[in-house]
């Protein structure tokens, strides 16, 4: 083979070459051939210079989303980009940005008619009024209405509607200026740069080119001189004829402006017509000072013209009406407001349904408040009933919110008040029922912010039970809405009561039922000294005289009770005394109570069947599985045999059915807690008291009258009873008499205002500039006793007799009288604190012992010296028997001349020296004349002294020398005086009294530093000084009075102001407000929550809820609602764990913040609020859990569980609200799906009385 000659390899041919990596210290080997004739490429992979210090982001970002395929929307590249073009290549349209809405019209067409025939004639064009107010920028009623959407609750950039009573602004007041405003100058010193922008307008004069016009209008109007100088004198003459037309004088805008509305068309209707007319009578009657707006009509005679006066009554009844009802309804027909206070079933629910069918007929709308939601329930079944037309607006159900009459919590009406909802405009009225709810603390104030915010043309209607003070709560009322509200009270029960006290334990004392109170109100001492015989007789020998071993009055066993209630109902089953109802103040006695009576049966067998079909149609709502939840069968047990149980631990659908059973009259005993007296209208033949101590959450006390008599009131059924029977049982032992009789004859707790600010209120106040606070508080029920009409009245007074007084003379050496009188005036304040400081301390009082030597300031005596003889022991008003020297003839008190208040003119320490023979007194001193106390005693024989001096003082001893005793007694005073002209040693506080507070020693130094001041002022040496004096302390006091009134009537003086201060003061730090009061972002979204609303608020903007899940945001959430202590710990997951720890928290900061601002709540406290004990269980019935297995997690009972859960509900929904405001739409979605996890089975079963 032959050998091939391979050309000498050159440096290029190898292709082989290294290549650097980066910077790394990494080499490759490359093999592939080189190139020809070509520069070898870099051998690094590194760009010459500077390494690159970043990756360029836009290229990475076009890369990553512009130019990968897979990121496009669709993977379709080219579509993508034919979208993209489109968007880029539309068409501008500059016009477009000039396009703005409607503006409202500003004219609307009238019709003319012939006013004979009525027949049409023309149309005329006139100007329309207010066409620029909305819901957003006015309170009055003349605004469009808002968006259909928003009509009924309202939305919270609503303004709400002008509350009646709340002044519009007068003329002078809008002419005014207040502090911030300044006259604006608007040809100098004009701001150019808007605030946040650099550069602004210029105004300087610039020369305009101005273009030789061809004609000279002024040689033109020249020629109309004549003309226009005709003019002026027409039109004078026309002003002279209008200025006699005089305008009515009149406090608000409006008023001005209905001043062509007779003749215009665009007339308000008829109703706004008479409104005003209204206005005007009331004003004149204002005229009359303090007008009384309570009118307590009588009812104690007969209203025999009811017929004639409303021949056609809007809802005609079954029955004839008592006198009460009739006169309400009389002023119902008015259209005026009325307050009824009556006893429990006298029918107070006659004048609601009146007001109902007076609304249909006028085809306006009504709105029934109760406090409660079962109350709402039962309400809406029974109007629905009467009327057809009714609708239910609760937190958790809307049944139609179109009705004419309306069913709502008072909650709810207050948020569609300040909220602006539409409803208001077509009201008529408002029924506020159990009105003396409004002493409950927690949540009484939300009834007055609904009644100071009703607007003016809607009339109120208040039933309460019988309470002390109706007249008094109805003045307020009257006061604060300006219009007259009619008082009508019932005087006694149409079923009267009896009440007995029970002894009974066995079938052989069943019978021991002694009468305490009959029919008409005598207490018969007789039944209780039996029915403690009876009770003693009983108990053993030994008991009898060495006492019982079971001390405690209250306690009994479980077997002592159900001895006692099995003898008691078998008694009353016998008589007949049933359906009874058994009043126990705890949950689990009743319970006990109804589980222990296992052999009792109160029922026939009809009757058995009518409760097992009612029991099982009701029941068939529920799913399955909760039907055979323990405790409702449990009750179905009880139930058959005529014994139900009603308290707040059983399940709503238990307890509706149980009460629809005792309307029925099948259930013959219920046991119930004090919330089925509350306005739930069901009474019974009998009422039973299983005590008469109750825990009202703090600690054991008697009941009250007012909570008796509600409970008492159950008995009776009006036309089937009679009488009532009440019966309180004796367990352990017969109560107090006294006791007894308090609690049976005292008065009714009386209506007391519960108002408190809240931070909602606040919030949703400040966003509406035309409202403020301060008036909402001025109005509140507490401020009641604020009497400003008369502080008003002494204010004119006081300023006339100002303006009256001569003036004063300031001149020269008279220039420093005002600062004079000022020091002066100080230094008597400051001298009689550190007097009242010493004669209050136990060193002070011992000086002042028989003996010691003082100086007397009075009207009579001036510095002058006396002896002490007797101090009274009366601590409260201390007096003391004095010897004092004086003038001769000046030894009696001058009558006329009593008045303490009279300022010595001259300050001065001199003391008084007798100029002519040297007389004496003994005079009873009170504290204040003692001015000092000096170092001096002298030895006297006060007796002696006294006798001698009361002896003289009769007319045939008045002559008679003084006695030895006395004589000695005086010359010591005198040669003291003598002794010492410019001031004698006293004891000082500090050193000699050892008092050492730290205003005594204050005072001290300042009595020294005025006392040294007062040498220096010049006009003391003036002539006419004491003149002047005189004038200057008669306008001072004048001027006194009239500040201490003027901060009366001002806001300054509200009790509530310094916490309001407060509270803005948080709001401020936490930033719901800014500096100057206006609502930010996270107060518009407190607004919208209605409890707990700066911790809801606070954990939406710090995002608490976004990591968790829905059921565990609902979990979390229930510590808001629920209020109870639970003894076990829940079992939780850690995120649940942490966002517990998070509210804690946020709690604490809130807490701490509060104490900060001076808010008297410590952080402790705050904190406490929020109970976890619930977490556990929401958390698993949000998961789905059934409900029965949900119970056995907590000793918290069923229907408490149910009732925290349909609350929960609600504050989802304002979560979700207050999400979508601040535009987290994922939070709100989150919201929502938890809201629907929660809603599902027993908790959210129909009420039976809505369907």
């Amino acid at each position: 083979m032959d050998k091939i000659d391979l050309p000498p390899v050159g440096a290029d041919d190898l292709p082989l070459s290294l290549l650097e990596m980066g910077c790394s210290g990494r080499f490759e080997l490359i093999t592939h051939p080189l190139p020809q004739n070509r520069p070898l490429p870099p051998h690094k992979t590194l760009p010459h210079g500077l390494p690159p210090t970043c990756l360029d982001l836009k290229t990475e970002v076009e890369k990553r989303f512009l130019r990968d395929p897979a990121w496009l929307p669709v993977h379709d590249v080219d579509d993508a980009f034919h979208k993209f073009l489109k968007i880029s290549t539309r068409n501008k349209e500059v016009d477009s940005l000039l396009h703005c809405s409607l503006s409202p019209l500003h004219s609307g067409l009238s019709v003319v008619r012939d006013p004979t025939t009525g027949m049409l004639l023309d149309f005329t064009e006139v100007l329309l009024e207010d066409t620029g107010l909305s819901a957003k920028n006015s309170l009055s009623l003349q605004r469009q209405p808002g968006p259909p959407s928003e009509s009924l609750r309202g939305s919270n950039t609503n303004y709400p509607f002008q509350p009646a009573g709340m002044e519009e602004l007068t003329l002078e007041q809008i002419k005014k200026k207040s502090e911030l405003e300044e006259d604006i100058d608007f040809e100098k010193d004009l701001l150019t740069v808007p605030p946040g922008l650099k550069a602004g307008m210029d105004f300087s004069d610039k020369e305009a080119i101005s273009t030789k016009s061809e004609v000279n209008l002024l040689s033109l109007l020249s020629t109309f001189d004549d003309v226009i100088d005709a003019l002026p004198e027409e039109k004078e003459g026309v002003s002279q004829k209008e200025e006699t037309v005089k305008l009515p004088r009149t406090n608000s805008l409006e008023d001005l402006g209905i001043k062509d509305s007779g003749n215009s068309p665009s007339q308000p209707s008829a109703n706004t017509v008479s409104l005003t007319e209204q206005k005007k009578k009331l004003q004149q009657e204002d005229k009359g000072d303090n007008k009384k707006w309570a009118v307590p009509v009588d009812i104690s005679s007969p209203c025999d013209d009811f017929y004639k006066r409303i021949p056609n009554p809007a809802f005609k009844y079954p029955f004839e009406l008592d006198v009460f009802q009739k006169q309400a309804i009389l002023r119902l027909e008015a259209h005026d407001s009325v307050f009824v206070a009556a006893h429990t079933s006298a029918g107070k629910t006659v004048v609601a349904e009146y007001a109902i069918a007076l609304s249909q007929k006028h085809m306006t709308r009504t709105i029934y408040t109760s406090p409660i939601k079962a109350l709402s329930n039962q309400k809406f079944r029974d109007f629905k009933n009467t009327f057809g037309d009714v609708g239910l607006l609760t937190g958790d159900v809307q049944l139609s919110p179109e009705a004419s009459c309306l069913i709502m919590t008072t909650e709810i009406l207050r948020s569609m008040l300040y909220n602006g909802s539409e409803v208001i405009r077509d009201l008529e009225w408002v029924i506020f029922d159990e009105v003396h709810y409004i002493n409950d603390a927690e949540r009484g104030v939300v009834w007055e912010e609904v009644l100071i915010m009703l607007p003016e043309h809607v009339s109120i209607i208040l039933l309460s039970a019988t309470v002390p003070n109706a007249v008094e709560f109805s003045e307020w009322i009257g006061r604060i809405k300006k219009r007259p509200i009619y008082v009508i009270s019932t005087v006694r029960r149409p079923v009267p009561l009896e009440h007995y006290l029970y002894t009974g334990n066995s079938t052989k004392t069943q019978k021991e039922l002694f009468l305490l109170l009959d029919s008409t109100g005598n207490f018969l001492t007789k039944g209780y000294y039996t029915a403690v015989d009876t009770k003693k007789e009983r108990t053993s020998k030994h008991a009898q005289s060495f006492g019982t071993k079971n001390v405690s009055q209250h306690n009994t066993t479980a077997s002592q009770d159900r001895a006692v209630w099995q003898t008691l109902l078998n008694y009353l089953s016998q008589r007949q005394q049933t359906p009874v109802v058994a009043f126990t103040f705890s949950r689990t006695r009743c319970d006990e109570n109804a589980r222990s009576l296992t052999s009792l049966d109160l029922t026939s067998s009809t009757e058995k069947s009518e409760i097992y079909s009612f029991l099982q149609k009701s029941l068939t709502r529920l799913r399955g599985g909760d039907r055979q939840l323990p405790q409702i069968l449990l009750m179905r047990d009880l139930l058959k045999r005529g014994i139900g149980v009603h308290h707040s631990g059983i399940l709503p659908i238990l307890k509706e059915i149980i009460e629809m059973l005792f309307s029925r009259g099948l259930v013959k005993v219920l046991f119930a807690t004090e919330t089925f007296a509350m306005g739930v209208n069901m009474p019974a033949r009998t009422v039973v008291f299983d005590s008469i101590r109750k825990h009202d959450g703090t600690g054991f006390r008697n009941l009250l009258p007012g909570e008796y008599i509600q409970m008492a009131g159950r008995a009776g059924r009006r036309g089937l009873d009679a009488t009532g029977t009440v019966i309180i049982l004796c367990k352990a032992g017969v109560h107090d008499m006294g006791d007894l009789h308090a609690m049976m004859l005292g008065k009714p707790t009386v209506l007391q205002s519960q108002f408190r600010l809240t931070y909602t209120m606040i919030l949703n106040l400040l966003r509406v500039e035309a409202l403020r606070v301060t008036d909402m508080m001025r109005r509140s029920f507490s401020e009641n006793h604020r009497d400003t009409q008369a502080h008003e009245k002494r204010i004119s007074e006081l300023r006339n007799t100002l303006s009256s007084l001569p003036p004063l003379d300031t001149e020269a050496q008279l220039s420093d009288l005002l600062s004079y009188y000022h020091t002066i005036t100080e230094l008597r304040i400051t001298a009689e604190t550190l007097q009242r400081a010493v004669l209050e301390s136990v060193n002070g009082l011992k000086a002042l012992s028989v003996g010691r030597v003082v100086i007397v300031n009075n009207c009579q005596h001036r510095n002058a010296l006396g002896v002490i003889l007797q101090v009274s022991n009366d601590a409260v008003n201390r007096t003391f028997t004095a010897l004092i020297i004086c003038e001769k003839g000046n030894e009696e008190v001058s009558g006329d001349d009593l008045s303490n208040k009279v300022l010595h003119p001259i300050y001065s320490t001199t003391l008084f020296i007798p100029e002519g023979p040297c007389s004496h007194t003994v005079q009873k001193l009170k504290l204040q004349d003692i001015s000092a106390i000096t170092a001096k005693s002298l030895k006297v024989i006060p007796e002696r002294i006294i006798d001698n001096y009361n002896k003289r003082q009769q007319p045939r001893f008045r002559l008679d020398p003084p006695g030895q005793a006395i004589s000695t007694a005086t010359q010591e005073l005198l040669r003291l005086a003598e002794a010492n002209p410019n001031g004698i040693m006293t004891l000082d506080p500090v050193n000699d009294l050892h008092l050492k507070g730290v205003d005594v020693v204050e005072g001290v130094m300042r009595q020294r530093v005025l006392q040294d001041s007062l040498k220096d002022f010049h006009c003391i040496h003036s002539p006419t000084f004491t003149e002047q004096f005189a004038r200057v302390q008669e306008r001072m006091s004048v001027q006194e009075e009239l500040d201490k009134l003027l901060f009366l009537v001002s806001d300054q003086s509200l009790t509530l102001l310094p916490e309001y201060h407060q509270r803005i003061k948080v709001l401020e730090a936490l930033q719901y407000v800014d500096s100057t009061g206006a609502v930010q972002l996270k107060g518009r979204v407190a607004c919208q929550i209605s409890s707990h609303e700066l911790l809801l608020t606070e954990l939406l903007f710090e995002n608490t809820l976004s990591p968790l899940a829905p059921e565990e945001s609902a979990a979390l959430l229930s510590c808001l609602i629920f209020t109870q202590n639970t003894q076990i710990d829940p079992h939780i997951t850690n995120t649940l764990q942490e966002g517990i720890n998070q509210v804690l928290n946020v709690a604490q900061r809130i807490g701490e913040l509060q104490r900060d601002c001076g808010i008297a709540q410590t952080a402790e406290d705050f904190v406490a609020q929020f109970k976890f004990g619930l977490t556990e269980v929401v958390y698993c019935w949000a998961r789905g859990m059934p409900f029965a297995e949900i119970a056995t997690l907590t000793d918290v009972q069923e229907g408490t569980i149910v009732r925290c859960i349909q609350r929960l509900d609600e504050v989802l929904k304002e979560v979700r609200q207050a999400a979508r405001i601040v535009g987290d739409s994922v939070l709100g979605s989150k919201m929502e799906r938890a809201s629907l996890a929660i809603r599902r089975d027993i908790v959210f079963t129909a009420s039976l009385y809505t369907h």
